[in-house]
């Protein structure tokens, strides 16, 4: 499979890819490889080695589908079949994922929403005005670790703040090893700092509330407007869904950023590898304690309470991470009974995405307090 290797690598292209292309059957077709860089509904754009280019899923891929998660998303490689004198194209097979953020979509039918495919890097992003707020950061936190993708926490507007250092340390208490950068696109601050992900190839997703700062961000990195840009209100600095679409671009230095509207509530889908990464600490504390059935309240020799009495553990980063766990085992609880009553009324076994098989959904909600 010979192909424009130019246009392709600008979009990430990579031996990676082209090994997991080369093994896929062509199904009798002349199948070539794009990545879809727009979602708009069922309409996808896509770049091939001929360009740019619209595209729909077949009607067997969509038959076939098991579930939302099932479809194309924006980051995604596909083999697409482009059709004869048109600049359009129909596709045929989604290229197993290498990482894949994702969330509960909203409604009473569970199911998984992709919000970007085969990141490298996902900056989470919090503004430093009155949005701040390190338990969401914790939330964002674990959606990125379960993703497979590597976080770094973006303290934007950081003109707005008289100390941002000074939250750039709290975030890092709650993100060990996790890059903390304070920036501004008003007073280009911290931006030599972002050099080092936005590399050629590195595919770079942005996630965070609405009115953080995603796309003043997208347009300070690529040094022109990609995004519209609308401001916030002040009494409690929330702003409006700018981006109503996830859409993948390519910046000056080759790194390829993807854009997402913002959330006002995150919704995360099986997510206990994430949740266990996020809280390492207090999961290395939970091994210390003398007994394994410890409650960590009263018992003795119990590791988390003597981290918070020293206050090596902070009590709010704690009653997050029981509350998380708390609901955790609540939605799964809830989640479980929903599957046996399907499973019961349709006589067989549901089918599970991929990424399902690893258990039910979790759901967590922001903690604005």
């Amino acid at each position: 499979m010979k192909q424009n290797r130019t246009t392709l690598h600008t979009y990430g292209w990579n031996e990676h890819w082209s090994l997991i292309a080369s093994r896929t059957p062509q199904q009798g077709k002349a199948l070539v490889p794009a990545r879809i860089t727009a979602q708009f509904s069922k309409q996808y754009r896509i770049i091939t080695e001929a360009g740019e280019q619209s595209a729909i899923v077949t009607g067997k891929y969509e038959y076939e589908a098991g579930s939302k998660s099932d479809f194309p998303a924006v980051g995604d490689w596909v083999m697409v079949e482009p059709l004869p004198g048109e600049s359009r194209a129909v596709i045929h097979q989604l290229l197993p994922r290498k990482s894949a953020m994702t969330r509960r979509e909203a409604g009473s039918v569970p199911d998984e929403q992709i919000i970007a495919a085969n990141m490298d890097t996902v900056f989470i992003i919090n503004a430093l005005n009155k949005d701040f707020n390190v338990r969401r950061i914790e939330r964002y936190l674990i959606a990125v670790w379960e993703s497979g993708a590597f976080p770094v926490v973006l303290l934007t507007k950081a003109d707005l703040c008289d100390s941002p250092e000074a939250y750039v340390a709290e975030v890092e208490v709650i993100a060990p090893g996790v890059p903390v950068h304070a920036v501004s696109s008003l007073t280009n601050q911290g931006k030599e700092q972002l050099q080092a992900y936005l590399v050629q190839g590195n595919t770079v997703a942005i996630t965070g509330t609405s009115g953080a700062g995603k796309s003043t961000l997208l347009n300070w990195l690529s040094g022109k407007e990609l995004q519209r840009v609308q401001g916030v209100r002040e009494e409690d600095a929330r702003g409006r869904h700018t981006t109503t679409h996830r859409e993948l671009f390519v910046l000056p230095e080759g790194a390829i950023m993807v854009d997402t509207p913002g959330m006002r509530e995150l919704q995360l889908w099986d997510s206990e590898e994430g949740f266990e990464t996020a809280f390492a600490d207090i999961s290395a504390l939970v091994q210390q304690c003398r007994f394994h059935d410890c409650r960590h309240e009263t018992e003795a020799g119990c590791a988390i309470q003597e981290a918070l009495q020293e206050g090596t553990l902070d009590a709010n980063r704690y009653a997050n991470y029981k509350k998380t766990e708390r609901e955790l085992a609540y939605i799964a609880r809830k989640e479980n009974a929903v599957t046996r009553r399907q499973n019961k009324n349709s006589g067989k076994p549901s089918r599970k995405s991929d990424r399902g098989q690893k258990g039910a959904y979790r759901q967590l909600m922001y903690d604005d307090e």
